[in-house]
């Protein structure tokens, strides 16, 4: 079966979205120090290029969390595998996805971080497919919403491939 990926989000695009985003946080958290934590594999891209155009202080944490596998689907479960390095408690929380999609994973993940008593906990996702909920997911920051499309780039992928692409891509397979 062949891929082939076609542009959704050209890399100019995404970069000016990106670039808006940086500027509202950053008036968003005037005076304060934002605690970024970045969901694994697929949030690292964003989180950098959005990490260089907050303007306020910003320290970094990563989590990982699966619940695709090699599929193209959401299998419904989700499993932590890799959790934070430092306590979120008493910290101004953002955490970064790639993208957010049926909301199980977010949902879970935003409970847990919230039992986890932050000062604050924001969600913010380069991508949105509000099509595609199944679990309701309050997102303070998005660059775009979507068509059901399954995307990559930007730290998107396809069976670990296409993460490196500039730009967001759909995939087909003919």
């Amino acid at each position: 079966m062949a891929e082939h990926v076609s542009i959704l989000k050209s890399e100019a695009e995404v970069d000016a979205r990106i670039k808006l985003m940086g500027e509202q946080i950053s008036r968003e958290y005037a005076g304060k120090q934002i605690h970024l934590i970045c969901v694994l594999k697929g949030g690292s891209f964003f989180m950098c290029e959005l990490a260089k155009r907050i303007t306020v202080p910003v320290s970094l944490d990563f989590m990982s969390v699966s619940s695709y596998g090699s599929d193209t689907k959401s299998s419904g479960v989700v499993k932590i595998v890799k959790d934070l390095d430092e306590s979120i408690q008493g910290k101004d929380v953002l955490v970064v996805e790639d993208i957010i999609d049926s909301g199980r994973t977010l949902s879970y993940l935003m409970e847990m971080l919230r039992d986890r008593k932050p000062a604050s906990l924001k969600l913010c996702t380069l991508l949105d497919k509000p099509s595609r909920r199944v679990v309701s997911v309050d997102v303070d920051y998005t660059g775009f919403q979507i068509p059901d499309e399954f995307v990559v780039g930007y730290g998107l992928d396809y069976d670990q491939r296409y993460r490196n692409l500039p730009y967001i891509g759909v995939i087909s397979f003919d």
